[in-house]
């Protein structure tokens, strides 16, 4: 899969697009494979998390993009694309930049246990959700004080002990990646840099995150009954849960889609699941896996012959190189 070379920004004095180099010294590098001396894009806040002492070499922590001196202070907020493709990931990529562009800052979310931000468009509508990895919990920048308290730095054991600081983003994107022809639903996904976004660290020019298309829903699944879910939509999240081994498929993280109209089975309606929060997938060893779902009766009802042909296709070698394409 070919990368997307051409970063994302916005020439505010000429009002379009324009591509700024990005260095291809490295590629899925992990934090401790870095040349500490060139992570000259970093705030000082970000570079005392790279520690050389405190750095675990886990190959599946993203690369960092090294530039040039002449990239260091951008006069204007942009967005560059570090990992992630597909013209539904460059659709809202550009959207994110035109509303960073017109001044629209991210709105901090109050859900979850790390830093996530929403950006909206110039309509007022929610676009993209975005996941900084220095402010995901435990790590040094954590806005909703979950920062550690025996000073763990990326690339630590977090949360959950498989999955390190810092590499969350990475696992929301690999999720995407997994989720052949959006069987599953996983929302477009990148990994970026942001160059001067207002974040809850200030002090901070650069920050590298996941980012997300946001979903439009009513409820999460922990608002509804299990019974108004669709089989189909069920069971979908189910075999990628089980595919990328899920160690958190709660509730919240299952969204039920707005619809204009709506379905119904039996008389009674029928909604569909938006399966997002991929974070801690792909562990590094085996851990105890939660799926909500397989308390539900939709995982009792075998599958369908669609559901059956897709899994036989599953190449868990070709899942393998896509990832380390990236």
């Amino acid at each position: 899969m070919r990368l997307f070379e051409m970063a994302v920004a916005i020439d505010q004095q000429h009002h379009g697009f324009k591509p700024f180099s990005r260095s291809q010294r490295c590629k899925l590098q992990s934090f401790g494979h870095l040349d500490y001396n060139n992570i000259l894009e970093l705030n000082q806040t970000t570079i005392l998390a790279f520690q050389a002492d405190n750095i675990h070499r886990s190959f599946s922590t993203p690369c960092l993009p090294l530039t040039g001196v002449e990239d260091l202070n951008p006069p204007h907020p942009r967005i560059e694309i570090v990992r992630g493709s597909g013209a539904p990931v460059h659709a809202l990529v550009v959207e994110v930049a035109v509303a960073m562009a017109s001044g629209i800052q991210p709105i901090p979310l109050p859900s979850g246990l790390g830093g996530a931000y929403v950006f909206h468009n110039q309509n007022g509508n929610n676009i993209a959700v975005a996941k900084p990895v220095d402010e995901e919990p435990f790590a040094l920048n954590n806005p909703k004080g979950l920062q550690s308290t025996n000073h763990q730095m990326l690339g630590q054991p977090s949360l959950k002990r498989p999955i390190r600081i810092g590499e969350t983003g990475i696992r929301e994107l690999a999720a995407y990646l997994l989720d052949h022809g959006g069987f599953s639903g996983v929302p477009p996904t990148a990994l970026v840099k942001f160059c001067h976004a207002t974040f809850s660290d200030s002090s901070a020019t650069v920050k590298l995150a996941s980012l997300q298309r946001f979903v439009g829903h009513g409820f999460d699944a922990g608002e509804l009954g299990p019974s108004l879910f669709s089989v189909d939509s069920v069971h979908k999240i189910g075999i990628l849960d089980i595919r990328l081994m899920n160690l958190d498929r709660h509730a919240g993280n299952m969204l039920v889609m707005k619809h204009d109209h709506n379905s119904f089975v039996n008389g009674n309606a029928v909604a569909d699941l938006v399966p997002i929060d991929h974070g801690f997938c792909l562990p590094e060893w085996l851990d105890d896996p939660y799926f909500e779902w397989l308390h539900w009766p939709q995982a009792s009802i075998p599958f369908s012959e669609s559901e059956l042909e897709y899994i036989s296709k599953l190449d868990p070698f070709k899942d393998a190189d896509i990832l380390r394409s990236e």
